[in-house]
This record gives C-alpha cells, sequence and structure tokens, in this order.
C-alpha cells in the first residue's frame, strides 16, 4: 500500500518509463584496477535495473505508480527481469520479450569510494521492432520519462506525450550525440548528466552548459546534474542559472543515483512542485541511495526523503511508505 499524492484524491500518480531492463551482476572491490589482472570483491549481488527501470523503482518507492515499458530476451535473464522488477512493484505488462534476442547484461565493479566500471552488453535486436504510440496510449499515464537506450521507442513516446498534454521527461544520459539531441528535440523537460552535456556542448564548466543547452533546446526546462556539485538549471522566472547544492551524505554505491534522480523529479513533477522543489526532492533521493550499496536497491521511501528534506509527512503516508520494503 502506498500514500497518495498530495495532489490527488485517491490514488497515486503514475509515471511511464521508457528504456532500459538489465540484469546487472555488481562486485564491490576495494578499488577499481588500473591494470590488467585479477581482483577479488568482497561482496556481491545481482539486480534487475537499468535507468529507466530504476526510475520506475525510485516512484514506486517514493508513493507513486510506475509502469515499464522496456524489451528483454527470451531467455532465463530475461524472466529474472521482469520477475525481479514486477516483484519490486512496477508495472511490467507493457515490457517485451523478444524470440531470439538476448537480455541485457551488466558486470559493475563499485570501488570503497563509490564510484564504478560498468561494462554492459545491449542486444540490438531487442529493439528493431517498435510499437505504435498514439496519445490516447498514455491516457492512463501522468507523466512520460524516457532514457536513451531505446530511442525508437522513446521518441514516439515524447511526441505522444506532448500531444496529450502530458509532462515529457527525458533522461539525458551518454549516448550517441545525435541521438540525445532527436529526442531532447521532443521533451520539455530535459535532465542532462554532466557528461552528456559536455559531449553536445563541448564545455567543461557545468553551470556554463545550461545557457548553450537552452538555446538548443528552448521547449524545454534544461537540468544539468553533476554530481557531489549538485544540479544547475534554466529557470525561466529570472532567465539566469540556478543551482542546488548536493546533499552531503558517506558514498557507498553511485551506481543508479542518476535513475534515482530521475523518476523522483518525474513523480514531483506530477504533484505538481515548482521545479526547485523537484529538484530539491530529486536530489535527497539521490543523495540518500549513494549511501547504500545495492544500485536501485538503495532508493529511499518518502519518509527518508522527508526527514532528510526536514519536510513533514503524515503519519498515514510515513506509515504506508515504510510498508515497502525494498
Amino acid at each position: 500500500m502506498r500514500p497518495p499524492s498530495p495532489h490527488t484524491s485517491s490514488k497515486p500518480n503514475h509515471v511511464l518509463c521508457v528504456g532500459a531492463a538489465v540484469l546487472d551482476t555488481l562486485f564491490r572491490v576495494r578499488a577499481i584496477p588500473q591494470t590488467p589482472g585479477k581482483v577479488l570483491p568482497y561482496e556481491m549481488l545481482q539486480v534487475a535495473e537499468g535507468m529507466a527501470s530504476s526510475a520506475a523503482y525510485a516512484i514506486v518507492r517514493l508513493g507513486g505508480m510506475a509502469s515499464l515499458w522496456g524489451a528483454v530476451g527470451d531467455d532465463q535473464a530475461g524472466q529474472q527481469i521482469l520477475s525481479e522488477l514486477e516483484q519490486a512493484g512496477i508495472d511490467v505488462s507493457g515490457s517485451v520479450r523478444v524470440t531470439g534476442a538476448r537480455s541485457a547484461v551488466s558486470t559493475i565493479l563499485v570501488d570503497d569510494d563509490g564510484e564504478r566500471l560498468i561494462v554492459p552488453f545491449y542486444d540490438p535486436r531487442l529493439h528493431e521492432d517498435v510499437r505504435d504510440v498514439r496519445a490516447d496510449d498514455l491516457a492512463a499515464f501522468d507523466a512520460v520519462m524516457v532514457d536513451v537506450r531505446w530511442p525508437a521507442l522513446a521518441l514516439k513516446v515524447l511526441k505522444a506525450a506532448r500531444e496529450a498534454g502530458k509532462p515529457a521527461i527525458l533522461d539525458g544520459d551518454v549516448a550517441p550525440p545525435h541521438v540525445i539531441d532527436m529526442l531532447a528535440r521532443h521533451a520539455d523537460h530535459i535532465i542532462f548528466s554532466e557528461p552528456a552535456a559536455r559531449s553536445l556542448s563541448q564545455i567543461d564548466d557545468p553551470a556554463a552548459m545550461v545557457p548553450f543547452l537552452k538555446k538548443q533546446y528552448p521547449q524545454a526546462l534544461v537540468v544539468v546534474t553533476a554530481g557531489e556539485r549538485g544540479s544547475y538549471w534554466w529557470d525561466e522566472e529570472t532567465g539566469d542559472i540556478a543551482h542546488m547544492p548536493a546533499f552531503r551524505v558517506k558514498t557507498i554505491d553511485t551506481l543508479a543515483a542518476g535513475d534515482i534522480f530521475h523518476g523522483a523529479y518525474a513523480l514531483a513533477i506530477t504533484e505538481g512542485l515548482p521545479t526547485d522543489a523537484a529538484i530539491r526532492m530529486a536530489s535527497a533521493a539521490a543523495a540518500l541511495k549513494c549511501g547504500v550499496f545495492g544500485g536501485r536497491l538503495g532508493a529511499p521511501d518518502r519518509g527518508e526523503v522527508a526527514a532528510l528534506l526536514g519536510d513533514v509527512v503524515p503519519t498515514e503516508a510515513a506509515d504506508m511508505t515504510a510498508d515497502q520494503s525494498v
């Protein structure tokens, strides 16, 4: 059971997440090796995640509803991915199992500073067939959030969302620049990772990236996330760069922190929070995630985020979020 959004009378707000569904194998090591050889981990786990999948999980943990449109292979890994995500409270009925394709998998090393080395594999056959998407297909959702891993479907969903008048949010992470550019032109909220923003702007300062990217995508609210330096965005009211410092936490694992940010932001937007409050909520959720090893499994609930923000959560809502298990 999950707490209702403060902006709805009964059911939680519902976000459609489109993109990556991956079976990750995480190894915790003292240090990421710099030379060839063997490294012995001291902790290991497997978890179904990926950018869109982890964002969807963050939404569920924070009291919303999330559906995932992703693709997996007709293999054991695909069954495990969908089963785990469904058990986590995500609606995966819109995801597909592709005959003859291999599911996406990653091997990830996480060191004692929380940094990671990721070796992903994506079978191109997963994304060859793309469904038609019309505005009516999105009637059940309050917003859409797409990543860059299934560009053809993401593009159709962004276009349909804007036609339907629903928030169209892009996780602008690292991808070929032409892919990011194509999707960004059809989003009305773009959250760029610093590396992705740098690839488009050829600028090193994250604050300076913002006005450059705003000129490229004037239809969208543009945000650049820069890890421990916080987030920068173009304030539509002042016509200037705004900044949200990062929350200070002991970093254990940064894996999926950006995805948690995106999911929290998407839910906050559906709840009618202003931009600065949405980014603040997303920043808190991402920071709390960084204190827990296990990728998306570190996503906090609404009570934990409220405690970090110093917000008051109604007792009933706090009890319901506490009932959600990782």
